[in-house]
């Protein structure tokens, strides 16, 4: 079945840089785009970020675009995120997702805090 396995979040000083990571099981990953979404306390999950399947394209919410790079390694099936000058509000779980067949799949989520 299809799994999706998030990691690399953690505690982090404002300014500060992290890489999350995906990893992606159980169905054709090279075949689907791939999302990164976030959550925060109190609020809906928000799109942060998409990529191709080929990787060749890349779009980004507005409040991280110049800040966060997704990019992906077909031959690995992992997607990831890299996340630079960390922000307090950028504090959130951090979950990837991709969209099978009109079904949407997330893993289990990642939780980034940022100290201020």
């Amino acid at each position: 079945q299809v799994q999706l396995v998030e990691s690399g979040g953690g505690l982090v000083q404002a300014g500060g840089s992290l890489r999350l990571s995906c990893a992606a099981s159980g169905f054709a990953f090279s075949r689907y785009a791939m999302s990164w979404h976030r959550q925060a306390p109190g609020k809906e999950r928000e799109l942060v970020a998409t990529i191709t399947a080929a990787g060749g394209s890349t779009n980004y919410a507005n409040s991280v675009k110049g800040r966060f790079t997704i990019s992906r390694d077909n031959a690995k099936n992992a997607v990831y995120l890299q996340i630079n000058s960390l922000k307090p509000e950028d504090t959130a779980v951090y979950y990837c997702s991709t969209l099978i067949v009109f079904k949407n799949y997330w893993g289990q989520g990642t939780q980034v805090t940022v100290s201020s």
